[in-house]
């Protein structure tokens, strides 16, 4: 690390000196003074280095059912109004015993917990080197682009008839040059079945739009089909045809796989090498990656940059038939419902996210993400498959009705093309960290605070949603504000080192590191007065408890759920709120038509207040050996 980024970061003490002179260190300057910060003792979460394996720990989360956030509110009956704290009693949150009975007119008046200032005080403070998502396996650094022209990195289509048709003028110019071998690979997951079926009845199409239908010319033509998921299928068994009906199927072979992995990088490469020696007898070779999901990230770190060398030194095509990735988040989540027990699912899918490195806070101020929110462009991997070896990703759109919270955004492409991601290999990006000081620092600020870290998660993860019994309530508010404090307390130094490296952000010429850097460090402004008022609405909720009917039509009362409101209780977070509310303003205004400005207004919209509202859902069934949640 050079001394430019040394000095964006927060200093580590290492002796008694150091300690001490550490103590005199004051996260003050003059756009970020407010109580909120005063209130707060330094303590930062200790460094965590990623393990690639936590990533695959959560292949399905089971939620208390909730509504998404384009679900209209619950009216409550008998709920009163959000009740704005005087200044002189909201201090940070109430530390008073746990009330014995939460009956209206139990108020306490809040005072500051010292049994966690003590702690602080004496916690070290610990921050590293940024190691985020950093692959095991250094075979990545063998993979140098060469310096042919590249490919398309995204072209944005309809639907799969579109796809289709530039497919076919993408194989018409191969045929120019002579007889074309075609190898249609399929993601083997439950989700792709109906996308499988509508390239089998559209296949025809491409046939003869390349007037290669008649068998007098079918020969110019050659088909295969291979398909991939934990395993790998060769439907086609090493013999290509240019027989439709044989066409059709091996694709209706495709095989669900299980499993709910996608191995989709090495299944490149096995099936290039599978087909490789026909195409030496003078044969062009194009691969067509059709998926829905990124794959597996463990095997994409693996066998991405060996793949890409396969197809290079096969000189094959890899267009890809995919979707839209998630905007710097790895992940997107299926709502599905339980048919026997009638519990609610979000059933977990790679999609994203569309850069080598997470470059977004993975967390949404108070949990980790669970948007599907569109980023323009595909998922790294696919894209980086298509540049490299001068072929096309055909960015299908995502038709999940039910992906939960999708933000669908429609970009001008020609907006986008100052924000392109940089598809170069992974361990190229991370060698020149250094050589990049604000992008170490945004890296770095996105790790201490990502939630899927296995030793994180647990104070980086706020609870939503609390029980209907006061005292276990209680328990768990209390638990809830101890972990706020630390929030807000690495927030706030956070929020300080990237505003003291702003003079790496106006020396960054990349327009894409710049609007990290500004949706970042306005996102941490506006978590910390979400995070405070959170804290102050369980105190609120406690002193003066929210009634609700048992059941609403056919409906259960299951449980207090947080959402975020207009309304705040506190004027130390109007601070914040205003300082946020003029930095998500600039991020639109400089830059426009980008998932930035996209996603700033999304943040704006949430509301920056924080309440319970009863959470309805239909009755749980106790099913014995209910079937398993599919994997996607």
């Amino acid at each position: 690390m050079n001394e430019t980024t040394a000095k964006a970061l927060p200093r580590i003490p290492e002796d008694q000196s150091d300690q001490e002179s550490s103590k005199k260190f004051q996260l003050v300057t003059s756009s970020s003074v407010s109580v909120l910060v005063h209130t707060v003792i330094i303590l930062v979460l200790a460094v965590i280095t990623v393990d690639l394996q936590k990533f695959q720990e959560f292949d399905l989360i089971a939620l208390p059912p909730r509504p998404v956030e384009d679900d209209p509110p619950v009216e409550v009956e008998l709920e009163p109004e959000i009740q704005v704290v005087p200044p002189e009693t909201a201090s940070l949150f109430s530390a008073a015993p746990a009330p014995t009975n939460m009956s209206a007119g139990a108020a306490t008046t809040p005072v500051l917990d010292q049994t966690l200032v003590a702690k602080a005080e004496m916690s070290d403070l610990q921050i590293a080197a940024p190691t985020m998502g950093i692959p095991d396996s250094m075979a990545l650094i063998e993979a140098i682009p060469d310096a042919k022209v590249k490919g398309e990195a995204r072209d944005i289509v309809d639907n799969y008839q579109q796809a289709l048709d530039r497919l076919a003028q993408e194989l018409l110019w191969m045929l120019d040059e002579g007889p074309v071998l075609a190898i249609w690979c399929f993601d083997q997951s439950n989700s792709m079945k109906d996308d499988q079926k509508e390239i089998r009845d559209r296949i025809e199409s491409v046939y003869q739009q390349l007037g290669l239908d008649g068998r007098s010319r079918g020969n110019a033509l050659w088909t295969a089909v291979t398909s991939y998921g934990q395993g790998f299928v060769d439907h086609t068994a090493h013999k290509p045809t240019p027989n439709l009906d044989q066409i059709r199927a091996a694709i209706d072979a495709v095989p669900i796989d299980e499993s709910g992995l996608e191995m989709m990088c090495s299944a490149v490469g096995r099936t290039i090498n599978t087909y490789r020696d026909i195409s030496r007898r003078g044969r062009q070779m194009a691969l067509i990656l059709v998926t829905d999901e990124s794959g597996e990230r463990i095997n994409n770190d693996a066998y991405l940059e060996e793949a890409i060398e396969i197809a290079k030194a096969a000189n094959c095509k890899v267009y890809v038939l995919g979707r839209e990735s998630v905007f710097g988040y790895p992940y997107a989540f299926i709502r599905w419902r339980h048919p026997q027990t009638n519990r609610v699912h979000w059933l977990r899918i790679d999609r994203g996210p569309e850069t080598g490195f997470p470059e977004q806070l993975q967390t949404n101020g108070f949990r980790r993400r669970h948007d599907a929110f569109s980023s323009g462009f595909g998922p790294y991997e696919q894209t980086r498959l298509a540049r490299e070896t001068n072929a096309i990703f055909f960015m299908l759109p995502s038709v999940e009705t039910d992906l939960v919270r999708a933000t669908k955004v429609k970009y001008d492409m020609e907006a986008l093309r100052p924000y392109r991601p940089d598809l170069r290999a992974r361990m190229e990006v991370l060698t020149d960290r250094k050589e990049f000081p604000l992008r170490a620092l945004i890296w770095q600020v996105i790790q201490d605070l990502n939630p899927y870290q296995e030793k994180s998660k647990n104070v980086v993860e706020m609870r939503m949603d609390f029980s209907l019994d006061p005292q276990e309530f209680v328990q768990q508010a209390r638990q809830e504000q101890a972990k706020a404090k630390q929030q807000l307390q690495y927030m706030a130094r956070a929020e300080q080192s990237l505003i003291e490296g702003k003079k790496l952000r106006d020396q960054e010429a990349d327009p894409r590191w710049q609007a990290n850097y500004d949706l970042v460090l306005a996102q941490l402004v506006a978590y910390q007065a979400r995070i405070y008022e959170y804290g102050v609405a369980l105190d609120a909720f406690m002193a003066n408890p929210k009634t609700a009917p048992q059941t609403r039509g056919d409906r259960v009362l299951h449980d207090w759920d947080i959402h975020t409101v207009k309304q705040v209780r506190t004027e130390e977070a109007k601070p914040y709120i205003d300082r946020a509310r003029s930095m998500f303003a600039e991020i639109q205004e400089e830059h426009p038509g980008s998932p930035w400005a996209a996603r700033a207004k999304w943040e704006l919209d949430r509301g920056f207040g924080v309440d319970l509202r009863p959470q309805y859902d239909l009755p749980y069934k106790n099913v014995p050996n209910a079937m398993a949640p599919p994997k996607l």
